[in-house]
């Protein structure tokens, strides 16, 4: 026979598969919160505003953008993976916070592809190898004998573990330079420096880099995404350039916590697609020198099996710990 305490869990369970079922039909009910472990008016914050106004829209529900940074947007990240798997707490997730992050910061009580459901990607930002005009280098083989000439006498500067502390120390390695790193607390000094010529070259995101190339301040060399950018039509990759597996953009996407249901993950998906094949959001996003990436939550999840390594491996090429 069957024991009693058995049934009941039998039961139980089936209560709360019913239950679920139930809450993914009428999903969703009530507001719904897309938490963004930055802090607010950043690239990234802005393009999560941007999808909440697409998920609004197409859910014909409020969609609230919290932002919750700190240690590295590991704090707002954690706090998504242990949420309800209910559809109404989801991440604005990156390439910086689930990519980077979790190793510079040796995170263990959550990992950034088993702890979260893909929902959708959103975009891709590229970045770009730039010199400053006083380098005698037109090309990506013209800055490398360069530096090859010159040892230890050229300087690039990022903040520890961003993308251009760790894709300029990849790139460095590659070509087996000697290109000394100058560490900086944030984005702004180093970019100053940069302008300023403390130091010589950089790869960093065209959002920043953009403006300052079109006005000359900065010579670019290559892109380092497997593409050439639709903006820098004339400059190749770094693959063309002879780096045949350098292909790192940068991207932002939309994750769930770990469990939940594959028919708000469908209705998710859908509507964000929706919204990004739309010219007018397109357009917005080339306003943060992005590009729509549009795909199913197969598709990301295989993105994700390949892109959170890489960008973990990077930070563990360049040395970096925050301690």
């Amino acid at each position: 026979m069957v024991s009693r305490r058995v049934l009941l869990s039998v039961v139980a369970a089936f209560s709360i598969g019913a239950a679920s079922a139930a809450g993914a039909q009428t999903y969703p009910d009530k507001p719904i919160k897309l938490i963004v472990p930055f802090p607010p008016g950043g690239p990234i914050d802005t393009s999560a505003r941007l999808v909440s106004q697409i998920m609004s829209a197409g859910l014909g529900q409020s969609v609230i953008v919290e932002n919750r940074p700190g240690a590295g947007a590991t704090i707002g990240t954690k706090s998504v993976a242990i949420a309800e798997p209910d559809g109404y707490t989801l991440l604005f997730g990156s390439s910086g916070s689930l990519g980077v992050s979790p190793a510079l910061y040796g995170v263990t009580d959550y990992d950034p592809i088993k702890s979260f459901t893909p929902v959708a990607t959103v975009s891709l930002l590229p970045h770009v190898l730039v010199v400053t005009p006083d380098v005698p280098a037109k090309t990506v083989k013209e800055f490398v004998a360069h530096a090859k000439a010159n040892p230890g006498k050229l300087n690039y500067g990022a903040a520890l573990g961003t993308p251009p502390h760790l894709l300029t120390t990849l790139f460095k390695t590659k070509s087996e330079t000697d290109i000394v790193y100058i560490p900086y607390k944030g984005a702004a000094q180093s970019v100053t420096d940069l302008l300023g010529g403390r130091t010589q070259m950089t790869i960093d995101g065209l959002i920043i880099l953009g403006p300052l190339i079109k006005d000359g301040k900065l010579r670019p060399l290559a892109v380092a995404g497997a593409e050439r950018w639709p903006e820098l039509p004339d400059v190749p990759t770094l693959i063309e350039s002879g780096f045949p597996d350098f292909s790192h953009d940068a991207w932002t996407s939309v994750v769930a916590p770990a469990g939940t249901p594959p028919q708000i993950v469908s209705r998710l998906n859908a509507v964000i697609n929706e919204g990004l094949r739309t010219p007018a959001v397109q357009a917005s996003l080339a306003r943060l020198s992005s590009i729509a990436k549009i795909g199913s939550p197969q598709d990301f999840a295989q993105f994700l099996a390949v892109e959170v390594p890489k960008w973990a491996g990077l930070v563990k090429l360049a040395g970096a710990k925050v301690q």
